[in-house]
C-alpha cells in the first residue's frame, strides 16, 4: 500500500515538473509551412473561399480575406465567386495571451502577458480534403483592431514569402 502511495506521489511530481519545463519554454513566433506540395500548385490556376474558423470580429475576416486574395492575385491565381476551382482556401484565427516567464515581474508582481495572434492559411485541393499549402503565423498583438489592417497585411505577406515561386514551381 505504501509503495502505490509513493509510486502516485512520484507521478504526480513528474507531471507538475514537465508542466513547469512546458510554461519556462519560450514560445516562438513567426511563420511556420506546415505543409507544402509543390507539384499540386503549380498545376493550380483558380480558387474560392470556404468557412473554416474566421475571425468572430467582421472587420478582422475582411481584412485576413483582402489580404490573401492580394497575395494569391500576385501570384497568378484567380478567384472564383462560386463553382469548381483548382484550389479551395480558409483561414482559421485565433487570439490567446501568453506569459512571459523571462521577464521581470511588474511593480505589483505580475508576470507580463502578451495577446498573440495566430493565422492559419490553408490551400486544399478541390476535393477539400488534401493540403497543398498550409502556413501558421504566429505573431504579438500589441495594436487595438482598429489599427489591425497593417499587421495582417504583414503577417499574410510574410506567410506567403513562403509560398513556392513560379521558378520552383
Amino acid at each position: 500500500m505504501r509503495t502505490t502511495g509513493f509510486r502516485i506521489l512520484m507521478a504526480c511530481a513528474l507531471l507538475a515538473a514537465s508542466h513547469v519545463a512546458m510554461a519556462g519554454a519560450q514560445m516562438k513566433y513567426g511563420v511556420t509551412v506546415l505543409t507544402l506540395r509543390q507539384a499540386d500548385l503549380a498545376k493550380a490556376r483558380t480558387y474560392g473561399w470556404t468557412v473554416a474558423h474566421p475571425s468572430p470580429d467582421k472587420n478582422i475576416d475582411r481584412m485576413i480575406v483582402a489580404a490573401v486574395d492580394r497575395e494569391l492575385a500576385a501570384r497568378g491565381l484567380t478567384k472564383v465567386p462560386s463553382g469548381p476551382s483548382d484550389l479551395v482556401v480558409s483561414y482559421d484565427s485565433l487570439q490567446r495571451t501568453d506569459v512571459d516567464l523571462k521577464a521581470k515581474p511588474t511593480e505589483a508582481g505580475t508576470l507580463r502577458d502578451v495577446s498573440v495572434g495566430t493565422l492559419v492559411v490553408d490551400l486544399r485541393g478541390p476535393d477539400n480534403k488534401q493540403s497543398f499549402f498550409r502556413v501558421r503565423m504566429d505573431t504579438p498583438i500589441d495594436r487595438p483592431r482598429a489599427e489591425m489592417e497593417a499587421p495582417i497585411n504583414g503577417a499574410v505577406t510574410a506567410m506567403f514569402e513562403k509560398y513556392p515561386s513560379p521558378s520552383k514551381r
